[in-house]
């Protein structure tokens, strides 16, 4: 490896007595009785995950259990990346970059590590934190930017001749662009979401079935496309409150874990109270939530400024489109990528890898290992 150095999860007690003092004194702002999650992020489930969060949730418990696999800081063309390297025991195991989204993190990945390294199909699996997120860099850039990136760490840093990727949220997009733009070392990539119609397409070029999916996006930005068009447009406005104060944090983010959910799944999309807030933590410990939301003003400034997008990209693609995601037609994926592979799943959502880590580690190594 070349110019990478080991790392461990570190945090002073100082910011975690810091937090739970936070925690007690959270001013409340009341809610409209019987209003559950229809206004937003509901009050009573926040105050019971704030009581669990300063009363009972083990921080240094969560810190052992993320520093039980490698960890690594390596620079790439000056910028400080975080990311988690964990060998397959595979003979001849296939390097996979695997890259998050928001608002969850490398430890979106956490379930799938161990069900990816073992047996003979195994990968060698690398979790980086985006820029602007977690231990990486504290610093905005865009989804394209970022897989020059990630291109330069798995082939120079890291000394692969050819990797495979697979991502979804902002991780789709950086794979994406991975795929379209180093077609020489890119050898396969694989999508849980592909992008939403916005609106720049022409209706005369769309089927039916892709009207009828961006009527329904449009529906859906309406109802919970909030968050996005804050960060897209006024993300440091935002930023001051929730990273003051860690319920409002935890409040904003799980407005969208929740979004397409009913109430009892939140918890199940990340397993349990303890893995919620540990997803949060990184956030906080970071203070990396300013730089999160400022990467789609960044993206949204790179998509509006004129320049060409991306071209298609000739890379083997694989789909799984889970059924509590939005549900894309076949023919809008191949607008963008070579879809050799295109699967409606039986479970899981958004955040896959966390609510149905096996099925979504089988899928990927069904067709990562399904082509050459």
């Amino acid at each position: 490896m070349k110019n990478v150095t080991e790392f461990k999860v570190t945090v002073s007690q100082q910011v975690l007595d810091d937090l739970k003092n936070r925690l007690q004194n959270t001013r409340w702002p009341g809610e409209s009785e019987g209003s559950g999650w229809n206004f937003g992020t509901s009050e009573s489930y926040l105050k019971d995950l704030v009581r669990y969060w300063g009363k009972d949730y083990d921080w240094r418990k969560q810190e052992a259990a993320l520093n039980q696999y490698p960890q690594y800081i390596a620079d790439v063309k000056g910028v400080k990346i975080h990311f988690q390297y964990i060998k397959g025991k595979g003979k001849n195991a296939k390097p996979l970059i695997l890259t998050h989204g928001w608002p969850d993190s490398y430890y979106r990945f956490h379930k799938i590590i161990p069900l990816l390294t073992e047996g003979e199909q195994s990968f060698d699996l690398v979790i980086p934190s985006i820029p602007g997120f977690g231990f990486s860099d504290k610093v905005a850039i865009s989804s394209e930017a970022v897989a020059d990136l990630w291109k330069v760490l798995m082939t120079e840093n890291l000394g692969y001749e050819k990797f495979y990727a697979a991502g979804g949220d902002i991780g789709m997009s950086v794979t994406k662009a991975l795929a379209s733009k180093y077609t020489d070392v890119v050898a396969g990539v694989h999508f849980t979401d592909i992008g939403y119609p916005m609106g720049q397409e022409d209706p005369s070029t769309m089927t039916e079935a892709e009207k009828q999916f961006a009527q329904f996006v449009q529906q859906w930005w309406y109802a919970e496309g909030a968050y996005a068009m804050v960060h897209a447009t006024k993300p440091q406005s935002l930023a001051y409150g929730l990273n003051d104060s860690p319920a409002a944090l935890a409040g904003w983010m799980l407005s969208f874990v929740n979004a397409g959910a009913t109430p009892d799944i939140i918890e199940s999309a990340f397993g349990s109270k303890d893995e919620l807030l540990t997803n949060i933590m990184i956030y906080w410990v970071t203070q990396t939530i300013g730089t999160s939301m400022r990467m789609y003003k960044v993206d949204a400034m790179a998509q509006w400024s004129g320049q060409p997008p991306l071209k298609k990209s000739n890379v083997p693609a694989g789909i799984a489109l889970f059924p509590r995601e939005a549900q894309f037609p076949k023919e809008w994926a191949e607008r963008f990528v070579n879809v050799v592979s295109f699967k409606k799943m039986k479970e899981g959502g958004h955040f896959a890898a966390i609510e149905a880590p096996k099925v979504f580690a089988d899928e990927l190594r069904s067709f990562f290992y399904s082509i050459k």
